[in-house]
């Protein structure tokens, strides 16, 4: 009953039928986006955790930091360990506008060994053309820390080499994005699909009338912005990607071989098999025989490590599937097996290649 109740928790299967999504859960309208940036900077004020002479990056960076104050400095008589260079990294919303703030995340980047208590200096945030955006300053939250001794013990907790500065982020200039217009607007789904594409379609019609919205393809939708709704786009936009809309998802089982964690979709189908587990356990266990030698033979004890093998075999577990066309069914199946979530790993991978198994196998 043990091994039963612990497949139950392993053995996960996702089902969204009957569970409408959101347009905008699902997809994004003209207009909408996202831009990547990306810098380089220093982080201040560490406990002596930052980098060493050997990331000569970092000095050079402070150097060309202590220029533009007019000090000029000899890079051999610097000392990094309260500084480190580090990269920052975060992804803009398009609706944010010049003067908004946004959260940052800080990574080190040479051989520093904590960042914990650091601030970060002005940094230029640009995108991969170049352009700068914005500029990020301001104390880490680094949410753990990493405490070691000269005699080599260490307590560490979390991990202390990435933190995050909160809204250490301001925007200087607005993102280059596609508005909407009046007349016609376009709807992308995250994730295309030619089903999930024409219900999209489908659901959108029946809210504002036929032919409003046409499937274009399978991950854009084409929306006629009706005549009375054209003053106020905004008020359009809000009730269109308000609309609930069934996701189609492909069968698919997700396995996680270093967690033995298995999860599967609401559309996943076993056909008719037969799986047959059994182990086999070999067990050598150890008795030592000592020799004495006999009195006044100037002999010497001898230890002799007689190694005796045990095997038993468990008893095979054979189980035969006419077939399940539920995730309740499959895991019925596989849970009568009363085996570790690793060897259900196994089971799956087997019956994807016995072509039992209807559905995408993902290993992760």
């Amino acid at each position: 009953m043990k091994k039963l109740f612990l497949l139950s928790v392993m053995l996960i299967f996702v089902s969204t039928l009957g569970f409408g999504q959101r347009i905008k859960d699902i997809a994004y309208i003209t207009g909408e986006g996202s831009e990547q940036i990306i810098g380089y900077g220093l982080v201040v004020g560490l406990a002596g955790t930052g980098d060493t002479q050997q990331s000569t990056f970092t000095i050079q960076s402070i150097t060309s930091m202590l220029k533009r104050f007019g000090i000029t400095v000899s890079q051999n008589n610097l000392r990094t360990r309260n500084v480190a260079a580090v990269m920052v990294t975060t992804t803009l919303n398009s609706g944010l506008k010049p003067g908004a703030n946004f959260d940052v995340t800080v990574s080190s980047m040479g051989d520093a060994s904590s960042l914990s208590g650091g601030t970060l200096l002005m940094t230029p945030l640009s995108s991969m053309t170049g352009k700068v955006y914005g500029y990020a300053q301001g104390p880490l939250s680094v949410g753990g820390y990493d405490i070691r001794t000269p005699t080599g013990n260490r307590i560490a907790k979390n991990h202390t080499l990435a933190g995050r500065v909160p809204m250490g982020g301001v925007l200087q200039a607005p993102l280059d994005t596609t508005p909407a217009q009046n007349s016609v607007v376009n709807v992308y789904l995250r994730e295309p699909d030619i089903t999930t594409s024409n219900n999209v379609a489908n659901a959108i019609n029946q809210k504002f009338g036929n032919d409003v919205a046409l499937s274009k393809d399978e991950g854009e939708i084409v929306v006629k912005v009706p005549s009375d709704r054209q003053k106020n786009l905004i008020s359009f936009l809000a009730d269109l990607e308000s609309i609930t809309v069934q996701k189609d998802e492909i069968a698919k089982v997700v396995l996680d071989e270093r967690t033995g964690t298995v999860v599967a979709g609401s559309n996943v189908k076993i056909l008719p098999a037969t799986i047959t587990h059994g182990s086999l356990n070999i067990t050598i266990r150890s008795y030592p025989i000592i020799s004495q030698p006999g009195a006044f033979s100037n002999g010497t004890t001898q230890v002799f490590n007689n190694m005796v093998p045990y095997v038993s075999q468990d008893s095979t577990n054979t189980v035969a599937i006419q077939g399940a066309s539920t995730v309740q069914q499959v895991a019925a199946a596989l849970n009568s097996l009363k085996v570790s979530p690793q060897d259900i790993i196994s089971i799956f991978q087997a019956l994807k290649k016995a072509g039992a198994l209807v559905g995408e196998l993902v290993i992760i």
